[in-house]
Parts: structure tokens; sequence; C-alpha cells
């Protein structure tokens, strides 16, 4: 569990950071946050694994299986990790 509350900002810089080290040559100012990351960005499902670890591993959310769909945009993301660092 994160130690940090994460505002939207936050977790969109997380989320920014730990995607430019799965997928270094994406332009992150061309990505819409609201369209599924694996058909705009062209992510196979290894890449997509790699990217939600990588964003527990800067958080510390764990991310069940079960919500990885919230993960498919950059919003549903965000919004995730506001939630699973506010809750108590």
């Amino acid at each position: 569990m994160t130690t940090k509350t994460l505002t939207t900002s936050e977790a969109v810089k997380v989320i920014y950071d730990v995607l430019a080290e799965v997928a270094p040559e994406v332009d992150a100012s061309e990505i819409d946050k609201a369209v599924d990351l694996t058909e705009q960005l062209d992510l196979d499902s290894m890449d997509y694994l790699h990217w939600l670890v990588g964003i527990n591993a800067a958080t510390g959310i764990e991310i069940p299986d079960r919500d990885a769909s919230r993960f498919l945009t950059i919003d549903g993301a965000s919004q995730y990790l506001v939630e699973a660092s506010t809750a108590g």
C-alpha cells in the first residue's frame, strides 16, 4: 500500500514516467488520455504487464487482475491510483 496520497497530476506523472520506461519511443504529448492505450500505442500484453508492474513499484499500490482493465486509459489509471491512494 502506498504511504502517500496521490493527486490526479501526481498520478498522471507516475503513469507517464513508467510508460516512458516501458515504451521510450512514445511521445506523451500525442496520447489521448481517454483512448485505450493498447490500441493507441500498439502495446503488446507484455508491455502492458510491465507498465502495471512499474506503476505498482512506483506507487506501492496493488493492482489486482480484476482491476487491470481500469488501466486501459490514462484517465482510468489516474482515477484508480487517486482512489486507491486515499482508501483507508
